[in-house]
């Protein structure tokens, strides 16, 4: 369960650092040509927000499969 609150803080966490990436680029970009790390800095979180969601996402369906597990172990 610690585990689970864990991902999703850093979940939260990692959605406003790609928010922020995104709102810098387009700063940025209104300077002119920005750099490539500039570009790219959002897709770190954003691919970190990946795996963090789909661990979210498949959590409730687990708990189902393992549940449906146990009873079909004990009858």
């Amino acid at each position: 369960m610690v585990m689970s609150k864990w991902i999703r803080q850093a979940h939260r966490w990692l959605s406003l650092a790609f928010t922020i990436t995104v709102v810098a680029n387009f700063v940025v970009r209104g300077f002119g040509e920005p750099p490539a790390w500039v570009t790219y800095a959002p897709l770190l979180p954003l691919f970190l927000l990946l795996f963090s969601g789909l661990y979210m996402f498949v959590l409730p369906h687990a708990a189902k499969w393992r549940s449906q597990a146990e009873v079909g172990a004990q009858g």
